[in-house]
């Protein structure tokens, strides 16, 4: 008893149909595809995901949170604009709408700036669906309008929400603001820690808004952009009018986020000072040390 997989056939051929075209799109826009490793010496810095960790011989190696260091190696060995679908690992991520192993799609445009990934993203996403329709027969237009993708930067999803400034808010102001909206603060969160309790106040209040629908209206995809420089990851922080912003930006459609993109970080000083950065955070939250970039 229960042997039988948990995934039904239908999902099996629109999840086929889905990675067909996937390919086949990378490949008429010039994309080479690569396969990296998923066990490594090496592994992406962030204080927010936390990888498997293997004794290898007397050495710790890593189950990739996401193929990005090695394919950011590939990208300085010259080869070009690249793509991945791959297997990714990440402790911790097991939920509703989380797997701890799941498929990621990665990709890299040499020459190419966010604004143009971000259309991409988009025109990506439609073929997808449309693949997804080819086989359930459903009307791709019933899926959501055909007007491009909306766009809102994270200060205006805030504004919109909560009615503050976001870029200039204390702390002690971000904690009234939630507390006004009714979101519950975790108690070890104080007026310093001003990204987590943006994280909250993103996740609780403005996340289930963005994408539709809401009420009596249609799903509308929704790109977030313009993030604040302390959330720039390894995203190029551009300094803008009125207040400095990372050019990174997140898809969301009904709620739920597809997609993480940047205008990449190529200083390999400020990536190694991210790096430092981000080890620091990880010793304070009583996390291990990791890595960091991979060996050249």
């Amino acid at each position: 008893d229960g042997w039988q997989p948990s995934c039904s056939t239908q999902m099996l051929r629109i999840r086929a149909e889905m990675l067909r075209e996937i390919r086949e799109f990378f490949c008429l826009r010039g994309f080479l595809e690569v396969e990296t490793p998923c066990l490594s010496r090496d592994i992406v810095l962030d204080t927010g995901l936390e990888p498997f960790a293997l004794d290898v011989h007397g050495e710790r190696w890593f189950l990739q949170t996401s193929p990005e260091a090695h394919m950011k190696r590939l990208l300085a060995a010259g080869v070009g604009s690249i793509f991945q679908i791959s297997r990714v690992f990440r402790q911790h991520e097991r939920g509703q709408r989380h797997n701890i192993e799941f498929t990621m799609i990665e990709w890299y445009a040499v020459g190419s700036t966010w604004l143009e990934q971000l259309k991409t993203t988009e025109l990506l996403v439609r073929a997808a669906a449309s693949a997804a329709a080819r086989v359930t027969g459903c009307n791709v237009a019933d899926l959501w309008s055909p007007a491009e993708f909306q766009r809102t930067t994270y200060a205006d999803a805030f504004q919109r929400v909560f009615h503050i400034d976001v870029f200039n808010c204390s702390g002690n102001r971000l904690i009234q603001a939630a507390k006004e909206f009714g979101i519950a603060l975790p108690h070890a969160l104080d007026e310093n820690c001003i990204d987590d309790i943006l994280n909250v106040m993103l996740a609780l209040a403005i996340e289930p808004q963005l994408g539709g629908p809401t009420a009596g209206a249609e799903v509308h995809p929704e790109f977030i952009c313009d993030y604040p420089p302390s959330q720039a990851a390894l995203a190029v922080v551009a300094d803008t009018f009125p207040h400095k912003v990372a050019r990174r930006f997140e898809l969301y459609v009904q709620g739920l986020e597809l997609c993480n993109g940047y205008q990449e970080l190529a200083d390999p000083d400020e990536v190694l000072s991210r790096d430092a950065l981000q080890n620091q955070r990880r010793v304070e939250d009583q996390s291990p040390q990791l890595p960091g970039a991979p060996r050249m």
